[in-house]
């Protein structure tokens, strides 16, 4: 049965309300229903250093988004008998490491690789401001010689993955990736505004500026270094994105069959659904499904959300990024949509802590409260979960789509272990004591990991302890934190927090590295010695 929409200008403005201003950076949005534009706005400056408002002919990032446009590019050289979708790495790519010959173009699309990520690496160890060429990016799976897992084995965000695919999309056509997306799909559903852009260096005409916020709260220019291919370099509009999504209802670029398996969730090996298809999430809000994107850039963040029930479309881009497109998007659906089921109930009043350490997989898990808000953090990257009435910790609405919960064992605001299920892998975590006092000088020296070709030295200076990655690109320097005996949280204080957890082993010869999307990076001790 269709849901009714109501598009109320009065609700929709009161939304935005906290960005109708002409100080500070904000959002253009675009709704649809049926595929015709019924409300586009901008809030905020394009620029906060000229008189300039957003607009929806505006272009801005639109981040991960773009993932979903380098899948229909690949499939479209299938849909020819170029290319097939279980095509492995090899075929194309042979002088990258033996790792990734197996992995299919399939598995790259759907995050199912078990690769690791060739873009957290480059970040996480060598920060994210040197300049680095697409090309670089994908010679570091010349040498990378392990993986975060099997594939097939669980799902994990890979930008890497999607960055091995262009790469294949090039070989395959002769041409650049930008060209292969402007001939064969903007260009023909008329999104003449929509590029792919890799850097924010260079000049793009009608181009809004990111605003990232910085350490002390005030807004700074701050752009990757990095080149950004068909992982996420696509620059838009809200229009052109609009333009797109009624595209979508009545494909003219694409088969049936290929826009099925860009929309159907993969399945993992032991038959778990990932919600995840080829660069699109099979979502549900508050009972009513949904097909989606977000992407999210330095100082920035988009959203691109379908209802196919209500035939709604939604569109946010956001140039700054304290502001969250993702949780504007859902509050549009609160506002249009008037049959939704109830939102669920949540415990709140207490919050649950502690810090959890697996002995099987070495994931560590530290449970918090920041801003009046449970988190999980996992590895070091905090994620904002909610405690359900049966007692069990899930992420929040706008993260709902990452399939992984923590349950509490004993009590529930200082449990003495926490069972996480992450898309039907299941690991055991127990309670580990915060020291009284932390022993930089114990971990003090240097350390190198050949796989990555990244050496880190551990100092310490009276009571302040620190490690400094000289990686494949530059160097970065996190302060450590003593979170239990032998397991350290390395804080990045940027904007996008590139925390990570070292765990180093009792005999003091290497520690393990781990991230949001890089598991156990070993690192041997090359000299120095414990104490």
């Amino acid at each position: 049965m269709a849901r009714a929409v109501d598009i109320d200008g009065l609700k929709l403005g009161a939304i935005f309300a906290q960005l109708d201003q002409c100080e500070r950076p904000g959002a253009a949005v675009g709704i649809a229903v049926g595929g015709k534009p019924v409300y586009r706005k901008g809030f905020g400056l394009a620029n906060m250093e000229l008189p300039l408002a957003l607009c929806p002919s505006m272009r801005m990032r639109i981040g991960s988004t773009s993932k979903h446009f380098t899948a229909l590019a690949y499939l479209l050289l299938c849909e020819e008998g170029q290319a097939h979708e279980d095509d492995p790495v090899l075929k194309y790519l042979p002088e990258l490491h033996a790792v990734t010959h197996a992995i299919t173009m399939r598995q790259l699309m759907g995050h199912l690789s078990g690769l690791r990520d060739s873009h957290e690496i480059a970040w996480q160890l060598s920060g994210s401001h040197p300049p680095v060429a697409s090309r670089e990016l994908l010679s570091l799976y010349r040498y990378i010689d392990d993986v975060n897992a099997a594939p097939d084995t669980t799902w994990s965000y890979n930008n890497g993955g999607y960055l091995i695919l262009s790469a294949v999309i090039e070989k395959i056509t002769g041409q650049s990736l930008e060209e292969v997306l402007r001939q064969r799909i903007f260009e023909p559903v008329g999104m003449f505004d929509t590029l792919l852009r890799r850097r924010d260096s260079d000049f793009v005409a009608n181009s809004a500026t990111l605003h990232a916020r910085n350490a002390a709260g005030e807004y700074e220019k701050s752009y990757l270094g990095t080149a950004l291919a068909g992982e996420g370099g696509v620059v838009s509009t809200v229009d052109d994105m609009l333009r797109w999504l009624a595209h979508m209802d009545a494909p003219k670029v694409g088969s049936a069959a290929t826009w099925r398996a860009l929309k159907s969730s993969q399945t993992l090996r032991k038959g778990t659904s990932t919600g995840y298809g080829l660069g699109l999430i099979n979502g549900e809000y508050r009972g009513i499904e949904t097909l989606s994107h977000g992407g999210g850039v330095l100082g920035g963040n988009s959203q691109m959300l379908k209802v196919p029930a209500a035939a709604l479309d939604v569109v946010i881009m956001c140039n700054r990024d304290d502001v969250s497109s993702a949780l504007l998007a859902n509050q549009i659906l609160d506002a249009c949509i008037a049959d939704l089921e109830p939102a669920h109930v949540t415990i709140s009043g207490s919050f649950s802590r502690g810090i959890f350490r697996s002995r099987s997989s070495g994931r560590v898990i530290q449970l918090l409260e920041k801003d009046g808000q449970q988190i999980v953090s996992i590895d070091g990257f905090d994620w904002p979960f909610v405690r359900h009435p049966d007692g069990v910790l899930r992420p929040a609405a706008i993260w709902s789509f990452v399939r992984q919960t923590v349950t509490l064992v004993g009590d529930q605001e200082e449990p003495e272990s926490v069972q996480f299920d992450d898309f039907g892998n299941f690991d055991e975590l127990t309670a580990e004591r915060r020291p009284e006092h932390s022993d930089g000088e114990g971990i003090a020296g240097r350390y190198g990991s050949d796989s990555t070709r990244t050496e880190a030295e551990v100092s310490t200076t009276g009571d302040d302890t620190q490690v400094s990655f000289r990686g494949p690109f530059g160097v970065i320097v996190y302060p450590l934190e003593c979170l239990a005996e032998g397991i350290w949280l390395a804080k990045s204080g940027k904007a996008i927090p590139w925390n990570a957890v070292l765990s180093f082993d009792p005999a003091g010869d290497g520690f393990c590295l781990s991230s949001l999307r890089t598991p156990a990076l070993y690192f041997r001790r090359i000299s120095g010695s414990s104490v």
